[in-house]
């Protein structure tokens, strides 16, 4: 038997009804110092139980999830998982609450530093997660197959489940970190069945116990089920036992209820959450909890969540029996639910409540808390909402209409909302002088029209859809709605200008319409788009090469989004200045403007945020040649992400493709561009499909296919002739100057041999001015301070040591870091004189008193 982790630790009195069994403590014991103990049973095996009794009695940090089907919807997962972290570590939590559920590889890593940042090394946590095999939802298995697998040094995960999930455990398991508790272990042996019977003051004649332990075959929840019986008649009927366990809930439990408590017990089958506080709501008493203590083990009360535990089995049974309530209290409990859930930031379960209690005002003042781009997701879960609502529900919740809007838009249904949004106006207008009501209604509906005109005006080259945002400050003189954030800040597309072409002044033309209805936009939904369209013309200048226009319609494009917290559009406008600043070899300028970047991951409503930080920061790096600063998820180039296709899709194919290419995988960038268009189809905007032709033509001509790489460039050239679009070149710096001098050796005609000399003066200059960059970038880094404040460590060996607290051997800190092992103890050796530490374990001890991992 291994060592015990606790053996100084004070135990904590244990629960009088439950037998303590030694041997399953003894494997929790040896198993709790590995990364995952995973616990796989049937039901009524005592799983729950066993692993409860065990942390119960040890001073330990415990954090215990109970999943339920809801989980399944990943973003209810993620509200239930916070909500778990924040009754053992609220300044964690409150952390992983700035995030969205970590379905990407960027997101994953951010979420991972949060653990590795606020556990403390020396002390050992427990995360449990129990009834797992209710999951089903691959993004949420693969979270939480990614979360097992990083292997927190000082957190140990335990799996609860009924059955085998699909997670492939071979590389933890081969490294020794992986225990397993099985349904044999749990079984209760004769030698426990007879204590546990004992201890239940049951007289019995060993051929009684022997008969028991037949029938039960060691099965916990029948044991106790045989002993309640006993309490009442001391003769044991095998039949009885084998006849229903419904029937004995029901003799044993439910009969015994007062009629009042036996309502309140069916009540709680229509809920998933126990805690102290909804079940007095739905109760209606604060005596609640006295009455069902007499309860037993079928309902436990859980300390690490506040919250009580009720059997499945009990729960199963109460389900037979909501027949007893009638529809007006059944829209109760849901009521109480649903407003407990919302308070309690577990909104999607908020949205299954309202929905079953019929409120659809609820459910739209839930989701006016919810991002205004809503994840597929959550906007395929509401829309099946709407669909399975009454038919005049729009009418009865005249608010849920724009909602239903939203999702459809969100999921790119964009005929079937144009044909809901038409009819309503029609409708509504058909009735005379709007009251407040209806004219708030048909302002929201007119401003709907305008922004799906906007998004279809891409293929229709339309642009008489203004005359809706007209139509909207119409009706907004009388409806008077105010808009706030996050619902007044724009999301944007990866290009503000979408035309789809240039020719005939296209892009002109999709430029002066959002000049146009920017300032409705403005006035009607609380500065939203303020700043749009001086970011439209600067976008344009931008690619033409204009840098001084570009330059001076980006500062200004940032100045308004200031004013009315339009923070994608100051985004925006930074990384156009960005890459002006990159153009004129401009260092100071881009580590001023990325300071400016690095701001706004505090601005709480800038809700995409993260995403652009690291597609911005990677299209940086890889401009510099510095493709492994770049985040790790840019670097996974086939994963995605779960958005609507119109955002920044075409924006991380982009920086993807430009990180293979700064590697020189051009093979895998082109498999990428091509996968990426036979998945989604070819993209509509143009500056898309610029961009996209000229990084194909560098990679052709990379994998030596001239004539392919030739084609590629005259097409690209067709793209941007009309509005001489000669940014896109230019940013391919030496890739494209080595392109255009084999154009110039072959007599390539594709182009005009005028614009080749021009485009390869430009690139040639550029390709000077991002070396210049790197090389002063990298010159600036080697001159920061050597060692960190108060400790005397240099950044290398505060990285080794970090590193070293987080489990990793010094190979795998070798490979990390790109050193050699040698190099890895001579840093240690120096980390150990330095802190005075004996080894290893000292020097983790004494860098967590000093808080150096805190810095």
């Amino acid at each position: 038997m291994g060592e015990s982790i606790f053996a100084s630790n004070t135990p904590i009195p244990r629960n009088r009804e439950s037998l303590e069994r030694v041997h399953i403590n003894q494997l929790l014991e040896e198993a709790v110092g590995k990364s995952l103990i995973y616990v796989t049973a049937g039901a009524g095996y005592g799983k729950t139980q066993a692993v409860y009794s065990f942390v119960q009695r040890h001073s330990i940090h415990t954090a215990w999830m109970q999943m339920s089907e809801k989980d399944n919807n990943a973003e209810r997962f993620w509200e239930n998982f916070l909500f778990t972290v924040m009754q053992v570590n609220p300044k964690a939590g409150k952390k992983l609450q700035k995030m969205s559920f970590p379905d990407g590889d960027q997101l994953f890593e951010r979420y991972l530093k949060v653990p590795k940042d606020e556990t403390i090394p020396s002390i050992r946590y427990i995360f449990v997660y129990d009834d797992m095999h209710l999951i089903t939802n691959k993004s949420v298995l693969r979270f939480l197959e990614r979360s097992f697998k990083a292997e927190f040094p000082s957190i140990t995960s335990i799996v609860i489940s009924r059955n085998e999930l699909p997670f492939n455990f071979m590389n933890i398991e081969s490294k020794g970190k992986l225990a397993r508790i099985t349904e044999e272990d749990l079984r209760f042996s004769y030698e426990e069945l007879a204590a546990f019977l004992r201890m239940k003051k049951l007289d019995l004649s060993p051929q009684t116990v022997a008969d028991i332990y037949h029938d039960t075959e060691g099965w916990a929840f029948a044991i106790y089920l045989v002993s309640r019986s006993l309490k009442n008649s001391p003769v044991y009927v095998s039949s009885a036992m084998k006849s229903n366990i419904f029937k004995l809930i029901e003799s044993e439990i439910i009969d015994r209820m007062s009629p009042s408590l036996r309502k309140v017990f069916i009540s709680l089958s229509l809920v998933d959450h126990f805690s102290p506080e909804l079940l007095s709501w739905i109760s209606g008493s604060d005596d609640f909890a006295e009455a069902i203590k007499n309860i037993g083990a079928f309902i436990r009360f859980d300390i690490y969540d506040n919250s009580y535990r009720i059997h499945h089995l009990l729960l199963d049974y109460l389900k037979t029996l909501q027949h007893e309530l009638s529809e007006d209290e059944k829209r109760e409990v849901y009521a109480k639910a649903a407003a407990w859930c919302a308070a309690n930031n577990r909104k999607m379960d908020a949205l299954t409540y309202y929905e079953k209690g019929g409120d659809y005002e609820g459910i739209v003042k839930v989701s006016m808390t919810m991002p205004l781009t809503l994840p597929l997701q959550t906007a395929k879960m509401l829309l099946g909402i709407f669909d399975r609502a009454p038919k005049d529900v729009f009418k009865l919740h005249p608010s849920a209409y724009s909602l239903y809007i939203g999702i459809l838009v969100t999921l790119s249904m964009f005929d079937r909302a144009a044909e809901e949004l038409h009819t309503e106006v029609a409708f509504l207008e058909s009735l005379g002088p709007p009251d407040k009501l209806a004219a708030q209604i048909l302002t929201g509906a007119y401003v709907d029209l305008g922004f799906l005109g906007f998004l279809t005006s891409v293929r229709s080259k339309d642009y008489s859809y203004v005359q809706f945002f007209e139509k909207a400050c119409e009706y907004s003189k009388i409806g008077n709605l105010v808009i706030s954030p996050p619902s007044s800040v724009l999301s944007l597309s990866t290009y503000v200008c979408l035309a789809a072409t240039a020719e005939n002044g296209e892009m002109i033309k999709f430029n002066k319409a959002i000049e146009k209805f920017v300032p409705l936009v403005v006035a009607v939904r609380g500065g939203c788009c303020y700043g749009e369209d001086d970011l439209a013309w600067a976008e344009l200048a931008f690619f033409k090469n204009n840098l001084y226009e570009a330059e001076a319609l980006s500062r200004q494009a940032v100045r308004k989004a200031r004013e009315k917290d339009q923070y994608e559009i100051e985004n925006r406008g930074l990384f156009f200045l960005l890459r002006i600043k990159m153009c004129q070899g401009d260092i100071d300028s881009i580590e001023n403007i990325k300071q400016q970047l690095e701001a706004q991951m505090d601005k709480e409503f800038y809700l995409n945020r993260y995403i652009y930080y690291d597609l911005e920061f990677g299209w940086f790096y890889t401009q510099l040649g510095q493709g492994d600063k770049t985040a790790y998820w840019i670097r996974n180039s086939f994963e995605e992400r779960d958005r609507p296709p119109h955002l920044l899709r075409g924006m991380e194919l982009m920086v993807k493709v430009k990180y293979l290419i700064s590697i020189r995988n051009y093979h895998t960038a082109l498999a990428l561009l091509k996968g990426s268009e036979d998945k989604y189809g070819a993209d509509d905007a143009l500056l898309g499909k610029l961009e996209k032709k000229t990084i194909e033509a560098v990679c052709i001509y990379r994998v030596d296919d001239i004539s392919g790489a030739f084609q590629a460039l005259e097409e690209a050239w067709k793209y941007a002739e009309p509005e001489s679009l000669v940014m896109p070149f230019i940013e391919l710096g030496k890739d494209m100057r080595a392109l255009i001098e084999a154009a110039r050796k072959k007599n390539f005609s594709g182009m005009p041999m005028e614009v080749l000399n021009n485009i390869h003066i430009k690139a040639s200059l550029y390709a000077k001015k991002i070396f210049s960059i790197s090389e002063k970038s990298l010159a600036k880094s080697s001159k920061a301070p050597r060692s960190l404040p108060g400790c005397g460590l240099s950044h290398r060996e505060m990285d080794v040591l970090k590193n070293l607290s987080e489990g990793l051997t010094r190979e795998e800190i070798a490979k990390s870091s790109s050193i050699s092992v040698n190099t890895v103890k001579s840093v240690l050796r120096s980390v150990y004189n330095k802190l005075g530490a004996l080894n290893r374990a000292d020097a983790i001890r004494i860098a967590t008193e000093k808080g150096l991992f805190k810095e």
